[in-house]
């Protein structure tokens, strides 16, 4: 959670905030075929709850956002250039929409999507 103090009081944004603005951001990529659940995102989808935040991952470290990605790619897509499309596309959505600096957006491929 981010909390801004101000003048009339303080403002936080929850870490779903943010990880809500990033799913948004993915989805604008060409060749993101999904996001790779963990296992507790796993058992959280098998209750029938939606997690529309599955695969992102935030921590903060020395004042710094750290944002870990799991995604699953679409067949034929190259992989350093679609990393480097997710991490200019989620640190702009980010700046854009909460003015808020991320330090590192790590990449973790977990996945090709095959055509069917």
């Amino acid at each position: 959670m981010i909390n801004w103090k101000v003048d009339n009081g303080s403002i936080y944004i929850y870490d779903e905030v943010l990880k809500t603005v990033i799913a948004a951001s993915l989805t604008e990529i060409k060749g993101v075929a999904g996001m790779s659940p963990g296992f507790v995102e796993e058992i959280i989808e098998g209750l029938g709850k939606k997690n529309y935040s599955k695969g992102i991952k935030i921590n903060y470290k020395n004042q710094q956002m750290i944002i870990d990605l799991y995604v699953i790619i679409e067949y034929g897509t190259k992989i350093p250039d679609i990393s480097w499309d997710i991490q200019q596309n989620v640190k702009r959505s980010i700046e854009k929409f909460l003015d808020i600096k991320t330090s590192k957006v790590n990449i973790n491929i977990q996945g090709v999507l095959f055509p069917e």
